[in-house]
């Protein structure tokens, strides 16, 4: 059975570092979990997409709660699923600087992340268009 599950979250720490350390951490422990997924981050908020088995996305899910790096987590959707749409990518990252506003704008009021004020079908359709117009960069 594979699931989608899109969360929000905004990180504590907002340097390089930081960020850097969550990517390489979500790669290694999400490919040996068999869990595949896109990562957006910029202005301190994460939006990400992660598919995999139930129990697999269900257990990440829960410890991501407990993560001490993130805050303000809220699940935006949840669905089973018949195939991946992220699987090509074991944990990919969109470069919010280097995004067109204009992308950003079609989705929402403002032309900046904000995964609070939309709908989780919203922000999974920015997601895709990202993959779509070659905005990820990362590790395929």
């Amino acid at each position: 059975m594979l699931v989608r599950l899109l969360y929000v979250s905004r990180a504590v720490d907002t340097s390089q570092e930081a960020i850097d350390a969550i990517l390489a951490q979500s790669r290694s422990h999400n490919t040996a979990c068999g869990i595949t997924g896109i990562l957006c981050y910029g202005g301190g908020v994460f939006l990400q997409a992660i598919e995999g088995g139930r129990m697999a996305i269900s257990e990440l899910y829960g410890h991501i709660q407990r993560d001490p790096r993130h805050k303000d987590v809220v699940l935006l959707h949840y669905e089973e699923i018949s195939e991946r749409r992220f699987g090509g990518w074991t944990m990919g990252q969109v470069n919010l600087s280097k995004l067109n506003a204009s992308t950003l704008l079609k989705y929402s009021e403002r032309p900046e992340l904000d995964p609070y004020s939309v709908s989780g079908k919203v922000s999974l359709a920015l997601l895709e268009e990202l993959m779509a117009t070659a905005a990820i960069v990362g590790r395929h």
